[in-house]
C-alpha cells in the first residue's frame, strides 16, 4: 500500500512537471500563423518561381503552371486555369492574392 501511493506520487510530480514543456511548443507553433500580415501575402500575378514554391503543396510543377497561366482575376483562378488541387489551394488561399495590373488607357 506504501508502494503504491508513493509511485502515485511520483507519477503525478512526473506530469505536472512535464505539463509545462507541452505548453511552450503549442505557443511557438501557433506564433507564426498569427504573425501573417496583409503585406506577407504572395500575389499569384506577380510571385516569382521561388517565391510561390514556398506555399505549402507548391512545387516545381504547380509554380510553373502558376506563372504559365498568368493573369489571374481572382486567386481561386489557379484551380481551373493552373490545376492547382482544391485542397491545396485551401491550405494556402489566406498566404495570396491576386492584385489586378492597371492598365493605361
Amino acid at each position: 500500500m506504501q508502494l503504491t501511493r508513493l509511485i502515485l506520487v511520483f507519477v503525478t510530480a512526473l506530469a505536472l512537471f512535464a505539463a509545462p514543456a507541452d505548453d511552450k511548443k503549442a505557443t511557438k507553433k501557433a506564433a507564426p500563423a498569427a504573425e501573417a500580415k496583409a503585406g506577407d501575402l504572395i500575389d499569384v500575378n506577380s510571385a516569382t518561381a521561388a517565391q510561390l514554391k514556398a506555399l505549402p503543396g507548391i512545387g516545381d510543377a504547380y509554380s510553373a503552371a502558376i506563372i504559365k497561366n498568368r493573369p489571374y482575376n481572382g486567386k481561386d483562378d489557379i484551380v481551373a486555369k493552373a490545376g492547382v488541387p482544391q485542397a491545396t489551394y485551401d491550405k494556402i488561399k489566406d498566404k495570396i492574392i491576386a492584385k489586378q495590373s492597371k492598365k493605361k488607357k
